[in-house]
């Protein structure tokens, strides 16, 4: 009896061990395949981004606006720089010709406000001043020359930073910019990158898996191409004598 109960336990313990080894296995394999997916759902988000779009976009009014989150003022805004193409570019009205129609409805206004109040009352009320503060226009120009030598800094520093990739990606970008001008007018151009900031972020913002992967694997598909075109054709420009005379 005691060697048979002792053959017994050895077997449970036998089984109980390969039982607990089997479960901390798949523990194991389940957490493993979890953190792959999150990793690869990380390396596969959209320029490398690991916070939301509307943290990106700074979190504040402008992020709201972009995003729709307030859809009063968003649809405010796209009317009013609709009304405001529609106005230059179809109406073919200028800006001198709408701010002197401005300026005359304006004095009209105040004209019959201030004539009017004295008929009708024995008291003429006083007409409303539009005075606009000095510190308006000094944020404006200190934003405005902020923004510029940001530009200008960064422009400086890929022509001199000697990263060949990055300078042709910004020539690229500046001659496309430069047909694009060619096609339209720079009214145009604003009206098109306002809209766009208004209504791209958002459809990232709900899409966002999608357009990942369709970038991905365009990406993907241009680095194949590349890959071919170095291995075919790039790889064998000699450089060589270009090393030497470097050295020498």
């Amino acid at each position: 009896m005691p060697e048979g109960i002792t053959a017994e336990k050895l077997l449970n313990n036998i089984m109980e061990t390969v039982s607990d080894n089997a479960q901390k296995k798949k523990s194991v394999s389940f957490f493993e395949e979890e953190k792959s997916n999150s990793v690869t759902s990380q390396f596969k988000r959209l320029f490398g981004r690991e916070k939301p779009v509307y943290n990106l976009l700074g979190a504040g009014k402008s992020a709201d606006s972009m995003l729709w989150r307030n859809k009063k003022i968003s649809a405010s805004f796209i009317t009013g720089a609709t009304l405001i193409w529609v106005l230059f570019e179809w109406l073919n009205y200028h800006f001198l010709t709408l701010l002197c129609f401005a300026v005359v409805l304006g004095m009209i206004a105040q004209f019959v406000w201030s004539n009017a109040s004295g008929v009708f009352s024995r008291s003429s009320s006083e007409v409303p001043r539009i005075v606009l503060p000095d510190e308006l226009f000094q944020n404006i120009g200190v934003a405005v020359g902020v923004q510029v030598n940001q530009a200008l800094g960064f422009l400086q520093d890929v022509a001199c930073g000697g990263n060949l990739k990055q300078f042709l990606l910004v020539v690229v970008s500046l001659w496309a910019a430069a047909v694009i001008g060619s096609w339209c007018n720079f009214l145009t151009v604003l009206y098109v990158g306002f809209i766009a900031a208004h209504t791209l972020p958002v459809l990232y913002e709900r899409y966002d898996d999608q357009v990942d992967g369709f970038v991905y694997q365009v990406l993907g598909q241009l680095q194949h191409n590349y890959r071919k075109l170095d291995s075919g054709f790039l790889s064998k420009i000699p450089k060589g004598g270009l090393k030497g005379k470097k050295h020498e």
